[in-house]
């Protein structure tokens, strides 16, 4: 048998190496689509089109490399996301040799002149919407290979949903006469056709709480009112935005805060990244959203509270330490949450009796990979929030936590508790 040559073009046949070209000029049998098939109209080799069932059309090929130099054409690079795997598979290995090339990444990001070792790759081919939902849950620089049933126009109402202040650039026909890249944003695209060769970027907005990991903001905080100055958590300065701030760092109503240790505890059991849209319902100050926005850049925070007064702390809060991915919603859950878009992460600080009818709001919201966490005070409320998770068939798990806080006695130290909190992960 004769080796069967797998030839990427690239983009086009201008991508092609000499030797590659010489390869393809002394084929006596092409086999490909019929896109890459047209590129050939005057070459005399007999023309195999690859349809709807390549496998069973790629068997005829070893009887005709008995005798025969056979050349399969595959679009940008064949091990990438093209038919060399299957030609390797049908053939076996040492029967095919492999020609590598451009691919439409490749080519995009060039075009585009951004990285793309960062970037995370979807292929949509005969696929459902799930891998490209759960890479939207991460966000990040998206690159997206479309189908028919796919679009980019899809794509973009699919965006609409947490993501709508993305931008996304459309790159038709790479390599041909009639390539166009277009930037869009998921509004403008949603009702736009496309041709059908193409390619979607997709780039989250950047959040100004500029490198906030890094750098942070400096705010100056007053010191409440009896506590001594000696102790580091509590002295009067600079502050910026960290993970575990001090409660009194923050404005709010008394008692009406997630204290720093179970805030710490929260968002680990959130689990976030960036790019998520995260609740905070029964937000209170807001403390959880604020320090959360450290850890979902690119993402939104929306932090729902059905006091006015306390809905105005957030607000203040979010603007002392200038984020700017959180959004204050003042109304009563479960009812306006309707009108959010919907979360991949949720957090339940309040509720009260309305806990089991938010939280079943909750779930019926959230995708298969998504988590809630619920805290309480009270058994009442760690047995409802339980009993809601256990009738929607979500696993879950419980954590108590105490914690307890030195303080000063005359001349030593003695430890106060804080009353104990459960916190309740739910997830599928």
């Amino acid at each position: 048998m004769i080796p069967v040559h797998v030839i990427g073009l690239g983009m086009s046949p201008q991508d092609l190496t000499p030797q590659a070209r010489e390869i393809i000029r002394e084929a006596q049998v092409l086999v490909g689509g019929r896109r890459l098939l047209g590129y050939f109209p005057e070459h005399p080799a007999r023309k195999i089109t690859l349809g709807k069932d390549p496998e069973a059309t790629l068997a005829q090929i070893p009887a005709l490399a008995a005798e025969q130099r056979v050349v399969v054409l595959a679009s940008g690079d064949p091990l990438y996301y093209g038919v060399g795997p299957l030609v390797v598979k049908v053939l076996g290995a040492e029967k095919v040799v492999v020609h590598p090339n451009i691919t439409a990444v490749q080519a995009a990001c060039a075009r585009l002149q951004i990285a793309w070792q960062d970037a995370q790759i979807i292929s949509l081919h005969g696929r459902t919407w799930e891998p490209l939902e759960e890479a939207l849950g991460r966000a990040g620089k998206l690159i997206i290979y479309t189908a028919p049933e796919h679009t980019p126009a899809a794509i973009a109402r699919l965006l609409l949903v947490g993501q709508n202040e993305a931008r996304m650039c459309v790159l038709e026909d790479l390599g041909q006469e009639t390539e166009r890249l277009t930037w869009l944003s998921p509004a403008e695209a949603k009702d736009r056709e496309f041709s059908l060769l193409n390619l979607v970027v997709i780039l989250p907005p950047i959040v100004a709480a500029k490198e906030a990991l890094n750098v942070g903001v400096n705010l100056v905080f007053t010191q409440e009112a009896g506590r001594t100055p000696d102790s580091p958590l509590q002295s009067p300065g600079t502050v910026r935005l960290h993970l575990g701030l001090p409660e009194e760092a923050l404005d709010h109503e008394r008692g009406l805060i997630t204290k720093t240790e179970v805030r710490a505890v929260v968002l680990a059991k959130l689990e976030l990244h960036p790019g998520l849209v995260l609740w905070d319902v029964g937000a209170g100050c807001g403390s959880v959203g604020l320090e959360a926005s450290l850890l979902v850049p690119g993402g939104r925070i929306i932090a729902v509270e059905q006091n006015e007064a306390r809905a105005a702390q957030i607000r203040a809060n979010g603007k002392k330490f200038g984020v700017e991915n959180l959004e204050v919603v003042c109304g009563q859950a479960p009812g306006c949450l309707a009108g959010l878009p919907d979360p991949q992460r949720v957090f339940i600080g309040g509720g009260g009796k309305d806990l089991p009818a938010i939280l079943q709001a909750v779930l019926g919201r959230l995708n298969r990979v998504g988590r809630v966490v619920v805290t309480a005070a009270l058994l009442e409320t760690l047995d409802a929030a339980r009993q809601v998770l256990s009738a929607a068939g979500w696993r879950q798990e419980v954590v108590q936590l105490q914690v307890s806080r030195s303080q000063p006695l005359g001349e030593g130290v003695f430890m106060q508790a804080l009353n104990p909190v459960w916190i309740v992960t739910g997830f599928q």
